[in-house]
């Protein structure tokens, strides 16, 4: 048993460093485990789709097409609009401008991948142009697209809480403040760079133009209300808040008469296919889970971690680390699937709340989505600017800091993650 989990791991991270995607490298080696087992083939898939039997995981595709709705229907220029009239005022504004609109666009979209891809086509061709020098907008845009996958509704989110079996509602209200404090830390980031260079004016405050941001961004805005209203006050599950969100999305398309039959159709297509790669992850992980769970890694890793220390915040040092180095080399997504079912356990048994927990992982392997060789933001941030790989990382580097000393606060500070869902009475 030991030595076929060992060819399984080798096969698996041999296929990764070839670039073979993350769903087809975990159920290549994993389906020869099945076989080797004495296992039959139906029983490998019947376990693959048994993975994706979850009435929560519904929840994934929708949010995913509100996100690709409002790129596609114009919505999030108008959030963009909005905060530039409002934040025009402030020395690097379009600094600032970039955070604020990926924090308006994260209540809808829940993707970092959508967030780059969508509001990184305006904003940094536009700071370039403004003077910004490449490698800080296009660094800048890539890291506030992080706070999409944090800020409820959270795709990572979603598919902790139907792996970790908690509420998702919880853990939606446990991210915002988490969230925010990204934002912050960015913004503090963008303080500091601005101070040492003050050809990045600021620009007078338009009374006029603000009106009219203001009154085009009130069905945008709305959203929030909407979707985390419905979720937090119990109106609605996760799962029906996204189907009442892509309803409004369409209803705004229809006002602000984007939505037509062509538009729709490339938003359909394009969230098919995001939902088709995160599908087969998701399968994949549930075969490579029952390997796991077979060949007893849970038991031996906790015997590992317990034995290193029984202290709960060492655990939590601990499980960082091995989340910064898996969010370097193993999809966001794959990694929550494998390695919840170990860790989860072993976090409960040092009386640290799943919920903490889980907005602490998700933040971890978000700051992954930055770093190469698997870096997803990164790859999209180069196919946005046409920019090599290696260039994008080299403006991203210096945000990784704020978004590490986030992390560490967030790590060291379980009241600022738990006190919302207290408040609300999760």
């Amino acid at each position: 048993m030991i030595l076929e989990l060992w060819m399984v791991g080798v096969a698996i991270a041999v296929l990764l460093a070839i670039r073979v995607p993350v769903g087809l490298a975990f159920i290549g080696p994993s389906l020869w485990w099945a076989l080797a087992d004495g296992r039959s083939a139906g029983f490998a898939l019947k376990t693959t789709f048994d993975g994706l039997n979850s009435f929560p995981l519904l929840a994934v595709p929708l949010f995913i097409l509100v996100g690709v709705l409002a790129n596609r229907l114009g919505i999030a220029d108008r959030l963009y609009e909005f905060c530039l009239a409002a934040l025009g005022r402030l020395r690097g504004n379009l600094a600032y401008v970039n955070v604020g609109s990926a924090v308006g666009f994260s209540w809808m979209s829940g993707s970092a991948l959508a967030d780059v891809a969508g509001l990184g086509k305006m904003q940094i061709p536009q700071m370039v142009k403004a003077g910004y020098p490449h490698g800080f907008a296009s660094g800048l845009t890539a890291a506030s697209s992080l706070i999409s996958p944090v800020m409820p509704p959270s795709i990572p989110a979603v598919i902790y809480a139907a792996t970790a079996t908690v509420s998702t509602g919880a853990l939606f209200a446990a991210s915002v403040l988490p969230a925010f404090a990204m934002a912050i830390g960015l913004c503090v980031y963008i303080l500091i760079w601005t101070a040492r260079r003050p050809q990045f004016v600021s620009v007078p405050f338009d009374r006029a133009r603000f009106t009219r941001a203001s009154i085009g961004a009130i069905g945008p805005l709305f959203t929030p209300v909407l979707l985390l209203g419905g979720i937090l006050s119990g109106t609605f599950t996760p799962t029906e808040a996204a189907s009442v969100a892509v309803l409004y999305m369409l209803i705004l398309g229809v006002v602000y008469r984007t939505a037509r039959a062509r538009v729709l159709l490339q938003a359909a297509r394009e969230t098919a296919v995001i939902t088709a790669g995160i599908m087969l992850i998701l399968g994949a992980a549930a075969l490579l889970g029952l390997i796991l769970t077979r060949a007893h890694v849970s038991r031996d890793v906790a015997e590992f971690l317990t034995g290193v220390s029984d202290n709960p915040w060492i655990f939590m040092i601990l499980v960082n680390v091995i989340l910064l180095i898996l969010g370097c080399l193993i999809d966001a997504t794959a990694i929550i699937l494998v390695t919840v079912p170990v860790l989860l356990p072993i976090a409960i048994g040092f009386g640290i709340d799943p919920i903490y927990f889980g907005v602490v992982m998700i933040i971890n392997l978000m700051i992954g989505l930055l770093t190469p060789p698997v870096g997803s933001v990164l790859y999209i941030t180069s196919s946005v600017t046409g920019k090599p790989v290696d260039v994008i990382f080299r403006g991203v580097a210096p945000f990784l800091v704020p978004l590490l000393l986030v992390l560490i606060v967030v790590t060291a500070l379980p009241g600022l993650v738990l006190w919302l869902p207290r408040v609300l009475g999760f």
